[in-house]
């Protein structure tokens, strides 16, 4: 039976293709106060990780992975925090609650409204809906974009390294098994050629 990913609303399970995608999957961490701390972190009341529980590789940042070996593993002590909450889950963004902060909101919100083409541009970027179907609006989720493209490609370099590996290997294998079949006499030049060729 695949295993699911713990994270609210998270559909992906432990498939082939998803694997195919890039998507590892990783156990919460034995030592206790990391693992409290994954707990915490996916905002999930009443739930507790169990030795089977699992978080995909998609509520982590790039930095945390170790692909260094032939299996992708998470650094020491790295918390997931990568997620899509709904809004009663989220932490509230702090702002300013002065009497001068709010006025100067207030003063810039109706400059808005009162000649926008003149307006200082504001911090956040719109969306861009003349190709908007091509690239995401914030270069927050294009950069996060471009980190998982990277991963895929280098998860893809290295599967055919090995790939090229294992079949130089097999070829080395095949070439002595012909050459102990020839020695021994239990095939002829022309069919050791021949299964050379193949």
């Amino acid at each position: 039976m695949p295993q699911h990913c713990a994270a609210y609303s998270c559909s992906n399970r432990r498939t082939l293709l998803n694997r195919s995608r890039g998507i590892t999957f990783h156990k919460f961490p034995k030592d206790k106060d990391v693992r409290k701390k994954w707990e915490v972190a996916l905002r999930r009341e009443g739930f507790t990780a169990s030795d089977k529980s699992v978080l995909c590789s998609e509520h982590f940042k790039q930095g945390d992975f170790d692909r260094t070996g032939q299996i992708v593993q998470l650094r020491n002590g790295v918390i997931p925090s990568i997620f899509n909450f709904p809004v009663h889950l989220q932490i509230p963004e702090k702002c300013r609650t002065t009497a001068t902060s709010r006025r100067a909101e207030e003063s810039l919100f109706m400059a808005f409204q009162d000649a926008p083409e003149t307006a200082p541009s504001h911090p956040q970027l719109q969306p861009n809906n003349d190709h908007g179907y091509a690239l995401p609006a914030s270069p927050t989720s294009l950069k996060a974009r471009f980190t998982e493209t990277l991963a895929r490609v280098e998860s893809l370099e290295r599967e055919k390294k090995n790939a090229m590996a294992r079949e130089k290997r097999a070829k080395i294998t095949v070439k002595s098994l012909l050459w102990d079949l020839r020695e021994k006499n239990l095939i002829n030049d022309e069919l050791k050629e021949k299964l050379e060729f193949y």
